[in-house]
């Protein structure tokens, strides 16, 4: 992996507060459509839901970006990329959207920078929830309603696969990946199990509430904001095979104390 060019970091303090402003307009669209009554709900070619809060905050963010930062290449989960470059925000409009459909309010909208294919700041804002949690490459990571009341995050302590609680966000994506067995067999290794899903479960971990969060099918706008979170509060974040970084197949997060552990009851045969 490259290391990021210290040219291209130097206005990483202001990268993350633009990061702020885009999740604070993003918070405003999707509270303005959650359980609204004219709420369009369409299927994408993979049958996945997209409604129009979904296409109106990613071409707002793309607007914002177009003017504030013109050089960089933009990924959302939407729209199709656009520029080039070293420098590229990756944008997950709603993820959640199957419980926004259903007026859950565990859904959030995921915002990351990119440096030479390195996270290098994330926010996570999940506005039903009153809660946002973010981080920059170095610089730790927090939770707080903004970034002038912030509370560090930290992963758990905990060593033992016994005593640790394990979020997820369905068993049939296992079964489907080809790991059900190994899945369930982990399950039951587990002290405590719950589907918290989605951004969430990597904001417990984030926070100390869980220790180990993992999905075998993920994109890159699902885990890339999350990713530098978990890291940044001291946690381990990888993809199937056990490299770092969300650029992989699915997620395996930890608090880093646990992740060998996890990646040996998931990948059994692995040499």
């Amino acid at each position: 992996m490259l290391a990021p060019d210290d040219v291209l970091l130097r206005n990483l303090t202001d990268d993350l507060r633009l990061a702020h402003l885009l999740a604070d307009d993003a918070d405003s669209l999707t509270m303005s459509r959650f359980k609204a009554l004219d709420l369009h709900v369409s299927a994408k070619p993979d049958l996945t839901p997209v409604t129009d809060a979904d296409t109106a905050v990613e071409e707002a963010i793309r607007r914002t970006l177009g003017r504030a930062r013109p050089r960089d290449a933009v990924h959302g989960e939407e729209l199709a990329d656009t520029g080039w470059g070293p420098r590229r925000w990756v944008v997950d409009p709603i993820d959640g959207t199957k419980n926004f459909v259903r007026g859950v309010p565990v859904w959030a909208t995921l915002i990351s920078l990119m440096v030479n294919d390195e996270v290098v700041l994330g926010v996570v804002s999940a506005p039903a929830l009153g809660r946002r949690w973010w981080a920059s490459l170095g610089g730790g990571a927090y939770a707080g309603k903004s970034l002038m009341s912030p509370s560090p995050c930290r992963v758990s302590a905990v060593t033992e696969l016994e005593d640790a609680s394990l979020s997820y966000a369905e068993v049939s994506e296992w079964v489907e990946a080809g790991q059900g067995q190994e899945f369930v067999d982990l399950l039951r290794t587990c002290w405590r199990t719950r589907a918290y899903g989605d951004f969430w479960s990597y904001m417990l971990l984030a926070e100390g509430g869980v220790d180990i969060a993992c999905e075998p099918e993920l994109a890159l706008h699902d885990m890339a904001a999350c990713s530098i979170i978990v890291t940044e509060a001291g946690g381990a974040f990888t993809d199937l095979d056990g490299t770092p970084g969300p650029l992989g197949a699915g997620a395996y997060a930890s608090n880093g104390r646990l992740h060998e552990a996890v990646l040996a009851a998931l990948r059994p045969d692995a040499d």
